[in-house]
């Protein structure tokens, strides 16, 4: 059979290839502060960019709005977040972190940006904006609800 048909030279044994390594590296990272790549989302989501809202947690983590839920129910029960109702209506809750939740994700940031760092570093600047366009332009259009990421 001819070389480019063998399995690793396929698109989508490549991108997957390479998110396994690098969900590995994070999750043991992560592990050491008790922390998962999901609620790393979570807490940056939060603490860092201002996404409070269950359903905007999903759009943002791009994980389908029940596995966000039983994802913030864990987190509450670690007491990372806290859910509360806005103006007591607890049809719209709101999520914000905890003091435990705000050191996790101090002690976290780093980690994740070292991580981020090192596989960016291994392209120059041009293969790595192509490789981002690249990576955007496969993504754009597929609306699919992933039930983890």
């Amino acid at each position: 059979m001819a070389t480019e048909y063998t399995l690793h030279q396929r698109i989508g044994f490549k991108v997957t290839h390479l998110a396994r390594i690098m969900e590995s590296r994070l999750e043991k990272q992560l592990s050491v502060h008790g922390v998962t790549r999901l609620q790393w989302c979570v807490l940056r989501g939060v603490g860092l960019e201002g996404v409070t809202s269950p359903s905007q947690l999903a759009d943002y983590i791009r994980i389908a709005r029940p596995a966000v839920s039983r994802l913030l129910k864990s987190m509450e029960e670690q007491g990372l977040v806290k859910r509360k109702g806005l103006d007591d209506d607890k049809r719209f809750t709101e999520v914000e972190l905890t003091g435990l939740g705000r050191e996790k994700l101090s002690a976290c940031h780093g980690l994740v940006r070292e991580l981020n760092q090192h596989f960016s570093e291994k392209l120059d600047a041009e293969t790595y904006e192509v490789f981002m366009a690249a990576i955007d332009r496969l993504t754009d259009g597929e609306d699919v609800q992933l039930t983890r990421l």
